[in-house]
């Protein structure tokens, strides 16, 4: 009978069904925190130069992230067309990560390599210039704003507190390394790196 106490007092059930949905979800996210694959970088993971840490906060800011996601599920149908399912060990360097649940357009994490750095920049000053149907929005003014490189120092720094091994003349060097590229340039750059670490990998 003491089921029946538990049924017919909301706030009691309400409770009891918070701490199963706790424990059981602990159980299952506590031991990641602990498995080597889930916490170091795959092989041939290196951080993101200047221009790429850049180009990633510009695929941040113009909402990319809305249409893309970088995340390949394990799933034949995704593998056959997009490459190898995406791992744990490719995003430890990333904060936040990006890998997203939207597909207006393709996943993004094989890109990299993919098409050349032309195509890249005439798909996003027009997508429609190399893929007609495209329902993509263009991105003209990529190519006129012009980095000048005043945070890229800070964000480096700020990075490495988090664990992204960058060293001193990474950080020295991260203002020179992006003054006077354009918004185009680093959006590229960082397409271009994307899965690049495990690409290849069956």
């Amino acid at each position: 009978m003491k089921h029946e106490i538990l049924e017919k007092n909301i706030g009691l059930m309400a409770l009891v069904m918070m701490l199963a949905v706790s424990i059981g979800g602990l159980t299952q996210i506590v031991p990641l925190f602990f498995q080597d694959v889930t916490n170091e970088p795959v092989e041939g993971l290196k951080p993101y130069t200047a221009l790429q840490l850049e180009g990633r906060d510009i695929y941040i800011r113009e909402g990319c992230v809305g249409c893309h996601s970088q995340m390949i599920r394990p799933f034949r149908a995704e593998t056959e067309r997009y490459g190898h399912y995406s791992v744990a060990g490719e995003s430890v360097w990333d904060h936040p990560f990006l890998w997203g649940s939207k597909r207006t357009g393709p996943d993004l994490a094989r890109v990299g390599s993919r098409y050349s750095d032309e195509w890249h920049r005439a798909h996003l000053y027009n997508p429609r210039n190399v893929v007609p149907e495209s329902k993509m929005p263009a991105y003209p003014w990529l190519v006129e704003g012009t980095l000048d490189g005043k945070d890229t120092a800070k964000k480096m720094s700020a990075l490495r507190t988090l664990g992204v091994p960058y060293s001193d003349a990474d950080v020295a060097d991260a203002s020179d390394a992006v003054k006077g590229k354009s918004e185009m340039d680093a959006l590229v750059a960082y397409l271009q790196v994307l899965g690049t670490a495990v690409k290849n990998k069956r």
